[in-house]
């Protein structure tokens, strides 16, 4: 059952996420109709997925059979245990989390430009230090690299997000987990206790 207090209609929210992100999930079939999942890196330029890799392979494979994808990405916050909130019962157990899920039909793109701004994006979001030279479609040291590469697009049909914090908590409980989360103090507790504040719609 879909939980709608969990939906992310922001688009800001749902593009500062998937530029913060680097990883996520393609899901193909291949012609029996058995799907493949495939993780990869991904840039997200203008409201489109791009995709990098060889030519050849059974992803490209299934791709070039069956353009129809579903992409995902997802990254966990925290992991909630049940005695945060009940010191019996552990149905309240969960994580909290971010994740986003497009769903279209891929091309392969041929345009030299349009390869050099998604491998540039990727390696923006990849080595943003920098230390190297600019992908540029008039280089001519990136031309046939360009060329040789399979950059694949994917403009969604569909994008939906979730964003799960504790929307639906009831604020003596909201306010129950934050305080564990912050004495608990483990990686991303902190950051975590602040989202719930953030998304969740009634007072503390």
């Amino acid at each position: 059952m879909r939980r709608d207090e969990f939906a992310m209609e922001d688009p800001h929210e749902v593009e500062d996420f998937l530029n913060g992100m680097s990883f996520g999930f393609l899901g193909t079939t291949d012609e029996a109709g058995i799907p493949r999942v495939t993780p990869l890196n991904f840039a997200y330029v203008n409201g489109v997925f791009y995709f990098h890799g060889s030519r050849m392979g059974e992803k490209m494979e299934h791709l070039r059979r069956t353009p129809a994808v579903c992409f995902t990405v997802a990254d966990e916050y925290a992991l909630i245990p049940s005695y945060f909130s009940d010191p019996e019962m552990a149905c309240p157990a969960t994580a909290f989390f971010k994740s986003v899920t497009a769903v279209g039909e891929v091309i392969l793109v041929d345009d030299l430009e349009e390869k050099a701004l998604a491998m540039e994006a990727l390696m923006q979001k990849l080595q943003p230090e920098g230390g190297y030279r600019t992908i540029d479609a008039s280089d001519r040291a990136y031309i046939p690299r360009l060329k040789g590469v399979a950059v694949i697009k994917l403009a969604p049909q569909r994008m939906s997000a979730k964003f799960k914090f504790g929307q639906n908590l009831k604020p003596e409980r909201l306010n129950s987990v934050v305080e564990e989360l912050e004495c608990r103090g483990k990686h991303r507790d902190e950051e975590t206790a602040e989202l719930m504040c953030k998304y969740h719609p009634g007072p503390r």
